[in-house]
């Protein structure tokens, strides 16, 4: 059974910096592109940033030069380091675990980020 486990979620107030851990279980992870979306209230879920097997990222624009994924595949852990916050970044945010080749796709059931004074 697949299993991936975000945490790190709470309360910041804007201007301020949140780290968000996705935990995997039940897959070989070092082989899986990890993604991490999120989804505020009232709007569709939106993709944040990815980082391949190869450790290769890609962040979206809006939250360019203020975040940053990484992984360490020793602890099949995904990483999602988030400064400048501020309220707009205030939603609940997914884990994702994707191989294409073989139409695997796993979620989280996500960690919510609230950004407020």
């Amino acid at each position: 059974q697949v299993w991936l486990v975000e945490s790190g979620g709470g309360f910041v107030q804007p201007g301020g910096s949140m780290s968000l851990s996705c935990a995997a279980s039940g897959i070989s992870f070092n082989i899986y592109t990890m993604t991490w979306l999120r989804q505020a209230p009232g709007k569709q879920r939106e993709w944040v940033a990815s980082i391949t097997r190869g450790s290769s990222t890609n962040v979206t624009d809006f939250v360019k030069g203020r975040f940053t994924i990484s992984r360490e595949d020793a602890k099949n852990t995904v990483y999602l380091q988030m400064n400048s916050l501020n309220p707009e970044d205030t939603a609940v945010y997914y884990c994702q675990a994707s191989r294409t080749s073989i139409g695997a796709n796993y979620w989280g059931q996500g960690t919510q980020v609230t950004v407020s004074s």
